[in-house]
């Protein structure tokens, strides 16, 4: 791939840009809520699009395109039913327990509705995961950078994470943001000319369709049994494990999202974020999965001479690659500026939530709760600062981690299976149950994550787990033991807490007011028009949600 000085040109007036607001944003910054909080002030468009933003790292992009050339349009299922249920369900029934506490995080709403430690535990393996998850994205755009631009590892990874240090380190999460919102447009903006042209190329969608395996363009047809479609999965482990424990876990209780609503500027504005959020996120997969299938078809193509790379073994695609060589192959100079500063965008924004995240829980959730309490307020701003460098440079050690052990990106998934999933039940509980314990909560944590490493120690899928020494199961996919490791993690925690609640002592009621759902007023939306209410966007998201799903069945 050649870039020429107009595409060069573009990439460093984004990086202009995208410092520049920072630079803007710093005079509002006062205190270590605007710092970390953004004071709660951002208006609900922005806040929408920044909570879609700051899931559009390198894994969407990129992977979602990757996972689109390897399952085809099945991969849609991560957006039609593995985030727009959960999303909404987080709008209606979980931002007004999150926004109503006043919480400035989720681990500090678990110690409002628990204890601090459970509390504590989540803190910490949030912390961690964030600073995993900030690394594996710088890895992978200085691996891709490097591959197709010939840039230099060090290059790429010092270059990223300067600009984003620069610009959140001086405005915050508010810089953050608002660079997400520009983020967005930019991905959009830079990504979907190549769907048009690709399939153009391919002769139309007919085109595309006609060179693909009839399973890679059906989202429903084949789900009868693992063995009939590429994903390697079946219907009640798609439903279970992808569409309610893995998403719900994901969109309604991970703090990088979940802060996207809690800044907004008021309570209703903080309920309608996911649920605005929803409408472009249920077109994305016509911007990220779309360039996979296109890849695939104009493989076969008569007349095409694009080939989709090989890893180095020469025999297996890299699926990985789908995207930036479709950039490369269809995008004449300018327009290839352009969607590599896409690309850029992408990985830069996911790093940015990951770290104005890690910033908030470490300064709210660990320094302020357990190192130093009662502390002016220009201290904490201060360690909220330091925590931004902190977390920048535990970014960088992630990548050359990731460089040096080729299969962490799995490990993080996995990972995120059995972190994520018994999380959702502890919430689950504590929002529907007032009986639940802060005791329960916490063991319930341990015992869910505990299970479901098990489970991957007996289990075994293309060649991973297993390592208990036994094997009970073999998986079709990686994909489908993921699934059941979630499923297994969520009820064995839900389980747990039930159990050790029932025989421990829970919290008198008038502590608990604001916090479980059938002590908590219900917002008064009788005022609103029919069209404004935040149950009827909802049904509208869900009724062309089944839409597309019907469309696509």
């Amino acid at each position: 791939m050649k870039l020429h000085f107009i595409d060069y040109l573009i990439i460093a007036l984004y990086f202009v840009f995208v410092i520049g607001i920072g630079f803007l944003i710093r005079r509002k910054v006062k205190s270590s809520n605007d710092f970390l909080m953004s004071g709660r002030s951002i208006p609900l468009w922005i806040a929408s699009l920044a909570f879609i933003s700051a899931n559009l790292g390198a894994q969407e992009v990129i992977g979602m395109a990757a996972s689109g050339a390897k399952y085809g349009i099945m991969t849609s299922h991560f957006y039609w039913l593995g985030a727009i249920p959960a999303m909404l369900f987080l709008g209606l029934f979980m931002m007004p327990f999150y926004y109503g506490s006043q919480a400035r995080s989720v681990p500090e709403y678990l110690a409002k509705r628990y204890d601090e430690k459970t509390r504590a535990f989540n803190a910490v393996t949030f912390a961690v995961m964030t600073i995993f998850s900030s690394g594996i994205s710088l890895y992978a755009l200085a691996k891709l950078f490097e591959v197709i631009l010939g840039w230099s590892f060090e290059l790429s990874i010092y270059l990223s994470a300067g600009i984003v240090l620069i610009y959140t380190f001086l405005g915050g999460l508010t810089s953050a943001v608002y660079n997400e919102v520009l983020q967005f447009f930019l991905i959009v903006l830079g990504i979907a000319p190549l769907v048009i042209i690709g399939i153009h190329q391919a002769g139309g969608w007919h085109g595309v369709v006609s060179r693909l395996p009839d399973a890679m363009v059906h989202a429903w047809k084949y789900m009868g049994s693992a063995q009939d479609n590429p994903m390697g999965v079946d219907v009640w482990s798609l439903a279970l494990g992808l569409g309610f424990v893995l998403s719900f876990g994901y969109w309604c209780t991970d703090f990088l999202v979940v802060q996207r609503a809690m800044v907004a500027h008021n309570m209703a504005a903080a309920e309608k974020t996911p649920l605005i959020a929803a409408f472009p996120k249920m077109l994305m997969p016509f911007v990220v999965i779309l360039p996979g299938l296109i890849a695939m078809a104009l493989m076969h193509t008569p007349g095409s001479d694009y080939r989709l790379p090989y890893k180095p073994d020469g025999v297996t695609l890299d699926y990985d690659m789908a995207l930036p060589s479709l950039l490369a192959h269809d995008y004449p100079s300018g327009i290839l500026g352009v969607g590599l500063t896409a690309l850029f965008a992408s990985f830069m924004s996911g790093m940015a939530g990951n770290v104005t995240a890690f910033n908030t829980v470490w300064t709210y959730d660990i320094y302020q709760s357990y190192i130093q309490r009662n502390k002016p307020d220009s201290h904490y701003l201060r360690i909220g600062r330091i925590a931004t460098v902190f977390g920048i440079v535990a970014s960088i050690a992630t990548a050359y981690l990731a460089r040096s052990f080729n299969n962490i990106m799995d490990f993080l998934q996995l990972v995120f299976g059995f972190v994520n999933a018994p999380l959702f039940a502890t919430f689950f509980l504590g929002m529907f149950w007032k009986r639940t314990t802060g005791h329960g909560a916490f063991w319930g944590l341990i015992g869910g994550t505990v299970a479901a490493a098990c489970t991957h120690g007996l289990t075994l899928a293309e060649g991973k787990g297993a390592w208990l020494g036994a094997n009970l199961h073999t998986f079709h996919s990686t994909m489908g033991q993921n699934f059941v490791i979630a499923i297994v993690a969520f009820t064995s925690c839900f389980l747990l807490t039930a159990f050790i609640s029932l025989f421990t002592r829970p919290h008198p009621e008038q502590q608990l007011v604001g916090l479980v759902y059938s002590l908590t007023p219900k917002p008064d939306t009788g005022h609103l028009a029919w069209y404004q209410k935040p149950a009827m966007l909802a049904l509208l998201v869900l009724v062309l949600v089944l839409l597309l799903n019907l469309i696509f069945m």
